[in-house]
């Protein structure tokens, strides 16, 4: 922790670890706009990692002693206590002091020593080193008060005979002599009160004190600066995503989401599509499952066993498959009760042939095994085709069948 007391803001420390969160720094200076360097407004913090590891107090002329070590005393106490600091660094610049040629506080020498003393009291490994300081003679005394100060010792008013005694004359060679009164005071409680409210706040972003008990632990340092350093069009995106969120639950998360009733939004009883089967020869219409109990077969001609064409030509039937597993070896499809007619296929292409053309098919064929060898195939794949269609519970109608032949395959 770096503390400076110099009239002027410590800009240059504060620029070397200001994207820092490794050092926290604390400047009390004078600052008007104009004064020497310009720098160190209030609302001069850090940025990234080192957001609010940066304090500055700025102050007005003339401020006096009691002002001064109170709001010292407040923010050093509440830095330390939020940051914990392993060690200090104390730059004692005397320009602070009255009647400095260049500043314009109201210091005494013994408030400066107090800041001093303050600090030292918190026991942490602790480096003091000058700074500024315009008058000789009074840099001289505050820095051997100083001194006495950080090594515990006891030192007289009265200054001893020196070679220097002429410098000492003027104020009959005291080393406290009257510094204060001297410049207006321009600041107010207000002011200062308005300042440690001010650093309060942003030391509530560290982490606070394990041994303070119902303190309020703000959110973790990176998380903050995650969600501070979000663009406009970030903060629309999370905002968006959040509400379409919420609206999604609220359309799929109804009151009867657990009843079996008509009014049931259930994922799982949500009908998914019946698969399409295609033909080789031409698309064919996939027709929604019939509901339990109706025939799916519609037969405009005479007989369950026979369906008529256009000419008044018989056509031969084929019942319908059997169950999974139970087709036999032979090829022919057995009866069923909820057997379907449909017209015989020729080489599976769903076009009709008389039924006279395939009378005697069957009877020859162990001496014709060769020449119906393709047929067998052919028929073997009609098989399968219509297992699968069993299996799928899909119908498939045939667009070049006749008018009057509307049949459900």
């Amino acid at each position: 922790m770096y503390i400076d007391i110099d009239i002027h803001h410590g800009d240059g420390v504060e620029l070397a670890f200001y994207h820092s969160n490794r050092v926290m720094t604390v400047s009390f200076h004078k600052y008007t706009g104009d004064f020497f360097p310009g720098t160190g407004k209030l609302e001069d913090n850090g940025t990234g990692l080192g957001k609010h590891f940066c304090l500055n107090v700025p102050l007005q002329d003339g401020i006096d002693d009691n002002m001064y070590l109170t709001v010292f005393k407040t923010v050093i106490g509440d830095v330390v206590t939020a940051f914990h600091p392993t060690s200090i660094v104390l730059q004692c610049g005397a320009d602070s002091l009255g009647l400095d040629r260049l500043g314009a506080f109201n210091l005494s020498i013994a408030a400066h020593g107090e800041c001093v003393n303050f600090v030292r009291k918190f026991n942490v490994p602790l480096l003091v080193v000058g700074g500024g300081g315009y008058t000789v003679k009074n840099v001289s005394r505050c820095w051997a008060y100083e001194t006495s100060v950080l090594v515990g010792a006891s030192v007289p008013d009265e200054l001893p005979v020196t070679v220097y005694d002429a410098f000492f004359e003027d104020s009959g060679w005291k080393l406290h002599p009257p510094l204060t009164g001297k410049v207006e005071n321009q600041n107010s409680a207000s002011s200062l009160q308005r300042i440690t409210i001010s650093i309060r706040d942003k030391l509530r972003y560290l982490n606070g004190a394990p041994s303070v008990q119902m303190s309020e632990i703000p959110p973790g340092l990176e998380e903050w600066l995650a969600e501070e350093t979000k663009t406009p069009e970030e903060r629309d995106e999370e905002r968006n995503t959040m509400l379409a969120g919420e609206r999604r639950s609220d359309r799929t998360m109804a009151r009867n989401e657990f009843f079996e009733d008509e009014n049931d939004v259930d994922q799982d009883d949500i009908a998914l599509p019946s698969p399409k089967v295609r033909s080789s020869a031409a698309p064919r219409r996939v027709r929604a499952p019939a509901k339990k109990g109706k025939s799916r077969a519609r037969n405009r001609t005479a007989g369950p066993s026979s369906l008529r064409g256009e000419g008044g030509v018989e056509e031969e039937t084929e019942e319908s498959t059997p169950a999974p597993g139970s087709m036999p070896a032979s090829g022919s499809m057995p009866a069923s009760k909820t057997s379907r007619s449909r017209p015989r296929a020729r080489n599976g292409r769903g076009r009709v042939r008389p039924k006279g053309q395939d009378k005697d098919k069957g009877k020859d064929k162990d001496k014709d095994k060769d020449k119906d060898k393709d047929k067998d195939k052919d028929k073997d794949r009609e098989e399968v085709v219509a297992d699968l269609l069993t299996l799928l519970d899909v119908d498939i109608e045939a667009p070049a069948m006749p008018a009057d032949m509307d049949v459900d395959i």
